[in-house]
């Protein structure tokens, strides 16, 4: 494997192949402002080498199931001209725990209700508190017709 010193710029190519992702995905990192590139006389992108640094926050920020958005924020919050020191990547790190517990307790409680969904089998009983609270679709009558409406709505394009 060919060593590159620090302060040496990579081709898109080169950045892609060194981060395990594609070309156009750097392009589209790029244009969401989540790295920078310089150009060359000949509009060729170069990158410094930290911004492979950069790729990976975004791996682990997309690992731990942030949006793009919520890691292009975290970013926006470290310098761009190198890579990220331990303290900051730990501070960034410490939001994204908040933000990951928050998705934990959620999914607790989707996962505890799912035990009323299932055992409803209609999806129209008082008990049903994923998709019918409340008890709403028992005025339209039986079955399932929300869930059904649901993956309906998913398939039209």
């Amino acid at each position: 494997m060919t060593r590159i010193a620090p302060l040496e710029l990579l081709s898109i190519g080169d950045l892609a192949r060194r981060a395990g992702i594609s070309v156009p995905t750097v392009r589209y990192y790029e244009q969401r402002g989540l790295i920078q590139s310089s150009r060359t006389a000949g509009n060729k992108r170069q990158f410094p080498r930290h911004t492979l640094r950069r790729l990976a926050v975004v791996a682990a920020g997309q690992r731990v199931g942030l949006t793009l958005q919520s890691i292009a924020d975290a970013l926006a919050e470290l310098p761009t001209d190198r890579a990220p020191t331990q303290r900051e990547w730990r501070r960034m790190s410490q939001a994204w725990a908040t933000i990951v517990a928050r998705r934990i307790r959620q999914l607790e409680t989707l996962q505890s209700s799912l035990d009323g969904c299932i055992g409803c089998g209609c999806l129209s009983l008082g008990k049903c508190t994923l998709f019918n609270p409340g008890d709403e679709a028992a005025g339209e009558g039986p079955g399932s017709r929300w869930l059904r409406k649901a993956d309906a709505d998913a398939s039209t394009p």
